[in-house]
């Protein structure tokens, strides 16, 4: 490290480290900017060159990031950095937008008949179709059979679905969406437009496009394996991700 990175170092750890909490990360950047300075031979160096090398250096690290997460405490340091490693950490946030999105919603649709986010969700997708049956409707509510059957008890319980046997399949019923339904759903949409822009917090209209692209490259990807009920057991899951390519 050069002179003047030890002096600012210095300066960093002894004045600064108490008012602000970046002090890992300036230190991991005066790394980077001395092995930066090394590969340049002398040329002069530029932000632009060094975003670059940054994001060389992040595809060909051991995928973690040195992130941080405000639950975690100090113990266990070698295993928060395999949690900080991408994959899981991307895995962890998801789940903890999950838990913020429902949280959200079971608020608004407080003093309705719905009790929960997928109830809302399953009739949302019977407004689109003429009916469905009822393994059709669980299915693309992404639920297992026993809580997708008990979401489809309490709609019909309320009234905002209805069922008939299926006249082409003795075995199956279908279900559709009552007036009572519609016009449930028509006064809680209006409430879910809050919820939508809760969920997308502080980012911007372009970064809002750029999440909303990533998102349902996901939902495409995870949609077929749900469609094809391709992730049965631990061993699946195991198996696709030591044969992803990415």
């Amino acid at each position: 490290m050069e002179d003047w990175q030890q002096r600012l170092f210095y300066l960093y750890k002894t004045e600064f480290k108490t008012q602000m909490k970046s002090y890992k990360l300036v230190h991991q950047l005066l790394n980077l900017v001395e092995e930066f300075e090394r590969d340049s031979n002398g040329r002069e160096l530029c932000l632009s060159d060094f975003s670059g090398f940054l994001i060389n250096q992040l595809e060909h690290s051991d995928n973690s990031l040195g992130s941080s997460d405000i639950r975690f405490g100090e113990m266990e340091e070698e295993t928060q950095e395999l949690a900080y490693q991408i994959d899981n950490a991307i895995g962890r946030l998801f789940v903890y937008m999950s838990r913020y999105a429902k949280s959200y919603i079971k608020k608004t649709l407080e003093g309705t008949p719905l009790q929960s986010p997928e109830d809302f969700t399953a009739l949302a997708i019977l407004l689109t179709h003429q009916s469905l049956t009822k393994g059709e409707l669980i299915s693309r509510n992404i639920q297992e059979k026993t809580s997708g059957t008990e979401v489809i008890r309490r709609l019909l319980a309320a009234g905002l679905v209805k069922q008939w046997d299926d006249p082409t399949d003795k075995r199956s019923r279908r279900i559709s969406i009552t007036l009572s339904g519609k016009e449930l759903l028509h006064r809680v949409f209006d409430d879910m437009n809050y919820v939508g822009k809760m969920v997308t917090g502080n980012l911007d209209y372009s970064e809002k496009l750029k999440l909303q692209y990533l998102l349902q490259k996901l939902e495409t990807f995870h949609f077929q394996l749900h469609e094809e009920k391709a992730i049965n057991t631990k061993e699946d899951i195991r198996s696709m991700a030591l044969n992803s390519k990415y």
